[in-house]
């Protein structure tokens, strides 16, 4: 199945001069943090050729899952949700991303998740082919690509023993302290305050921790009523001391 994404602005090419590197690599998040800071100048350019940047509306999908894969994609901006459809076409959210991370499986034909923007979502894109060329041709995109596997294998384990041997308190209090230190690209201490828009509804949050939506609501005020977060508006949440919400992430507080 093709997929439609919504596009907000011209599809762009990034500007070419020869082997110099092209102008909108140098301030992309993505060239420092993410896959592309593997490459040189020139592999850089080469990219940029197949490069396009859009703008995917919150709640659209962006891969099907079963879906032949066409193209990876870097996150310049906002939270994508990954899940998967049990037989009976019942869905299971099973991770979150941000920028700079990569959208895709490399080397695989297939999709093996749905990919959905959780937020409104700034992308860049480029040919599956494109990119797997130049992967044989660097050993640090490959090492990086690598890292990123095995980060996401590190984030599934914690969030399968959270699953299976944390209370409700506690999933909430990981959840946000999650959302806290990755949604902003530029800060990822775990000291200070955060203040965010939090990417999932309360039901997708009750589905990707296992809970009720009841039970997901009545953590949340329980944090608010003792200070731990503040809400700003229905899904803007201030966190006024994060080392707080992370002593909360393992309390064995019960329900």
């Amino acid at each position: 199945m093709e997929v439609t994404i919504l596009i907000h602005e011209t599809k762009e090419r990034l500007d070419i001069h020869n082997s110099e590197l092209p102008i909108l690599c140098q301030s992309c998040e993505a060239r420092h943090k993410g896959i592309c800071g593997a490459l040189t100048t020139d592999q850089l350019v080469k990219l940029s050729r197949h490069t396009t940047k859009h703008i995917v509306d919150s709640e659209q999908q962006i891969a099907y899952e079963g879906e032949t894969t066409k193209r990876y994609s870097n996150i310049l901006r906002g939270v994508v949700k990954l899940s998967k459809l049990t037989a009976d076409g019942r869905q299971q959210i099973i991770g979150l991303q941000f920028a700079p991370d990569f959208v895709g499986r490399p080397f695989s034909r297939e999709n093996d998740v749905a990919v959905e923007a959780a937020t409104e979502v700034k992308l860049c894109s480029f040919p599956k082919d494109v990119l797997e060329k130049l992967t044989s041709e660097s050993p640090e995109l490959e090492h990086r690509l690598h890292e990123q596997s095995l980060k996401e294998l590190g984030e599934a384990r914690e969030w399968m023993l959270m699953l299976g041997r944390k209370s409700a308190a506690e999933r909430i209090a990981n959840f946000l302290y999650f959302i806290a230190l990755h949604i902003d690209p530029e800060n990822q201490s775990d000291k200070g305050s955060r203040h965010f828009e939090i990417p999932l509804k309360r039901g997708d949050i009750a589905d990707f921790l296992g809970l009720t939506i009841e039970t997901v609501s009545r953590q949340i005020t329980k944090l608010r009523q003792s200070g731990v977060i503040k809400i700003v508006n229905n899904r803007m949440v201030e966190i006024p001391d994060l080392e707080r919400l992370r002593g909360l992430t393992e309390t064995n507080s019960g329900e």
